[in-house]
């Protein structure tokens, strides 16, 4: 079984200084790391001819963005799994087999996820991936290990592997024929929330989506985009209805996008009393380019499969239980 692990880079030379040799001593046998530039103005690609000689380089004519970048590097890439791997990420030694053992063992994994811990602070979960991600009813994300801004140590409470909603897309692995099947991410979402729609689809096509926590990466997080950033809030805002939009059945689509558009200006008014008027604003712009994108995201939705339940779905609402109940940890929650 062969396995590509694929870092898209982007004027990464500093994260790639730092993060690719973790990635190339421990990514052996019939594994092999590719970057794929995403159209770099820096001289990243030239540093790493001249320390990486042997690895292969896949240059893209302009910024793709993250979806659209590994699509259309996934296109030169032939292996059985895909990797897709953040360049801010250290992995470990061993990091790459206990995950393609677990897939094996299980055929109708088509997805999967290591334990992510942040790489300044080693002992507490990351919060892009924790230990596996999972969607409330009105679509907010959450991690093991992660809610909201709460952020738990880890402890080994979350070591056993299982099914999650969603994997982080800052060290994912894909079978490569279902990533070709479905199409691999949505290139409209440039950046955020692509690997949750995607895997919401694989989950709608009947795939599993599983964490495994014998396999640990260290990450840093906000490289390209900042928590703070107001494009990366317009991005969160917009792409989090289009996957809602794109994904939910018939009979729950209604109510729960007019939930999200009330949820959100809650949101975006509590981002006023904050006094930031661009975070404000973001949640306007992405609302509005919403609705300009409805046609071709109701094209969308006419050629998915949309599934009555997906497991791994929270069925509460994550905003009362986080800021009223005072539930600040995953097992904390009570899934159905």
């Amino acid at each position: 079984m062969t396995t590509a692990v694929v870092i898209l880079n982007w004027n990464g030379k500093k994260m790639l200084e730092r993060f690719l040799p973790s990635v190339t001593a421990h990514t052996q046998g019939d594994a092999e790391v590719i970057i794929a530039d995403n159209g770099s103005t820096d001289d990243s690609l030239d540093f790493v001819r001249a320390q990486y000689p042997g690895l292969r380089i896949i240059e893209l004519d302009k910024n793709y963005g993250f979806a659209g970048g590994y699509n259309r590097a996934l296109q030169q890439v032939k292996a059985d799994y895909y990797v897709l791997l953040n360049d801010d990420v250290e992995v470990t030694p061993g990091w790459i087999e206990p995950v393609v053992a677990q897939m094996q063992q299980h055929p109708d994994t088509a997805i999967c996820q290591p334990k992510l811990l942040m790489y300044d602070q080693r002992d507490t979960f990351e919060y892009a991936g924790g230990a596996g991600g999972f969607l409330d009813k009105y679509g907010y994300p959450f991690c093991r290990g992660r809610m909201f801004t709460s952020l738990e140590q880890d402890n080994g409470q979350y070591n056993t592997p299982g099914e999650i909603f969603w994997a982080s897309g800052a060290a994912m692995f894909v079978r490569a024929d279902v990533w070709h099947q479905l199409g691999g991410l949505d290139d409209d979402f440039f950046a955020h929330m692509e690997e949750i729609d995607f895997c919401w689809r694989a989950k709608n096509a009947g795939y599993r989506v599983e964490y495994c926590p014998q396999s640990t990466v260290f990450h840093v997080g906000g490289g390209t985009l900042p928590k703070s950033n107001p494009r990366k809030t317009y991005l969160n805002f917009r792409n989090n209805m289009a996957l809602l939009y794109k994904n939910l059945p018939k009979r729950r689509l209604a109510w729960v996008m007019c939930s999200r558009i009330v949820l959100d200006y809650v949101a975006g008014f509590k981002f006023l009393m904050e006094r930031k008027p661009k975070e404000f604003s973001a949640v306007v712009d992405a609302h509005k380019a919403f609705y300009k994108w409805l046609p071709q995201l109701k094209k969308k939705r006419q050629g998915l499969k949309q599934q009555s339940r997906v497991s791994g779905m929270y069925q509460g609402l994550l905003l009362i239980d986080y800021y009223l109940l005072g539930k600040k940890k995953y097992s904390d929650l009570k899934f159905k």
